[in-house]
């Protein structure tokens, strides 16, 4: 799409126009999108190249540069895991459990939004610690958890954690990937083309990380602490007893509008 109309950003023809071209596309909320759309782009070159990338099926968060969760603006930047609404379920279970938690890690942390969020709602008294393995994820991370004073690590699970957190832990968020290798295939191209293979993969049965983020776990985390990991309907049971072989007590938590289910674990 070009829009080479002189009129303001604001004027309703590129309103109209992006709307338009954002339908054609097959975009459901293309008046919402297009709100969005407008407010990031500068002028009309820069507004032309965001919906021709949002046309061509770039997830909308990564052509504006953010996602909303839990009422934060996270930023987000191409090849990174766009944080999904139904993981704010995640979130509010952790704040249930420990309303008065000192001590958070956000593994798997991708963007670092369960953490940020996390910390909004603890206040300033949080220590807040987010770990990936991808450098990318680190590096938006880290500027999504900055704000709360927290820091960013690079590296494998636990190997990223600093060794004075052993042991300290009141909650332990985990968005570890629990897709199925085989059914990596069937997610939405959003997801499939965009977003990084390492943060959907969970392996064979979509639990192999789960399992070594629960293993590790109880060495990490405080008395009464708690683990908690999203995962899929069908998945669950197994999650469950992954946990309780680890030795945590172990309930689901599900929110069926949201289709969200939550494994939470606690270190007796």
């Amino acid at each position: 799409m070009t829009l080479s109309d002189p009129a303001p950003l604001s004027s309703p023809r590129h309103r109209d126009r992006v709307v338009a071209a954002l339908r054609a596309a097959g975009c459901v909320f293309a008046e919402d999108e297009a709100r969005l759309l407008l407010d990031a782009a500068r002028n009309p070159a820069e507004l032309t190249r965001l919906v021709d990338r949002r046309v061509a099926g770039h997830p909308l968060e990564l052509v504006v540069g953010w996602a909303e969760f839990r009422n934060l603006r996270i930023s987000v930047e191409p090849g990174v895991f766009v944080p999904r609404r139904r993981t704010e379920f995640l979130v509010e279970q952790a704040l249930a459990h420990a309303p008065d938690a000192s001590v958070v890690v956000d593994l798997c942390c991708g963007s670092g939004a369960v953490g940020a969020a996390l910390a909004d709602a603890l206040g300033a008294r949080v220590e807040l610690h987010a770990a990936d393995i991808d450098p990318a994820a680190v590096r938006c991370a880290r500027r999504n958890v900055a704000a709360a004073g927290g820091h960013a690590h690079a590296g494998d699970l636990f190997d990223a954690l600093p060794g004075h957190l052993r042991g300290r832990v009141d909650i332990l968020a985990a968005n570890v990937p629990y897709v199925p290798t085989g059914e990596v295939g069937l997610l939405p191209a959003e997801a499939r083309d965009h977003e990084p293979l390492v943060a959907l993969d969970g392996g064979p049965d979509g639990l192999d990380v789960l399992r070594r983020v629960a293993g590790g776990a109880p060495r990490w985390l405080a008395p009464g602490g708690c683990l908690l990991v999203e995962t899929s309907e069908h998945q669950a049971a197994a999650a469950q007893a992954v946990f309780s072989a680890a030795g945590l007590a172990v309930r689901l938590a599900t929110d069926e509008e949201r289709y969200a289910h939550v494994v939470l674990g606690v270190r007796p």
